[in-house]
């Protein structure tokens, strides 16, 4: 009879190598404290330096105190800051018709809204403030219209259009600014 059996195609798998965890643990440890030294090194060198300035500066500022006559004072910034004020004659008011309807002899119907105009630097008018702004409409058939409108954030004006009925399509409307309050005041 003959053997048939052929050897397998892949040798047969090698048994495990022994752990050798200890070479790695003491190079671990190595790396750990060799960062460690040099981390060290850093910290204690910026440290020198900087002491080393700050004794530098001392020194150069006590050096000259006795040879100035004067001191002077350091003023400190205000933590407050101050804002204009804010009343009528801070503004010019003009009224833009809106919209316009007209009966003949009968009168119109006249939309108007305000066109405000701040007549100082609008950066010094304080942001956080809303100013109740008060305007009087004269021409309605009925006598003057008063009005109010918003102001805050330096430039956000808010109002409602104001309808007037006049007398005739010839009837001059106008307006003036009779009060402006800081809400809340």
């Amino acid at each position: 009879m003959s053997d048939t059996t052929q050897p397998p195609a892949f040798p047969p798998p090698l048994p495990p190598e022994p752990p050798t965890s200890a070479p790695k643990n003491r190079t671990n440890l190595v790396i750990i404290g060799a960062a460690s030294a040099v981390i060290a090194a850093v910290i204690g060198t910026g440290a020198v330096v900087i002491n080393s300035q700050d004794n530098g500066s001392k020194q150069d500022s006590n050096a000259a105190a006795p040879h100035s006559a004067k001191a002077t004072a350091v003023k400190k910034p205000d933590p407050t800051p101050t804002y204009d004020v804010v009343n009528e004659a801070s503004f010019t008011i003009k009224l833009k018709t809106t919209k316009r309807q007209c009966f003949g002899s009968a009168g119109c119907n006249v939309t108007v809204e305000p066109t405000l105009t701040y007549l100082g630097d609008s950066g010094s008018i304080d942001p956080n403030a809303v100013y109740e702004i008060t305007y009087e409409i004269h021409g309605d058939e009925s006598g003057p219209v008063i009005e109010t409108a918003e102001l805050s954030d330096k430039t956000s004006l808010n109002y409602t259009p104001s309808l007037i009925q006049t007398a005739s399509s010839g009837t001059k409307v106008s307006v003036e600014i009779t009060d402006v309050s800081e809400q809340g005041e």
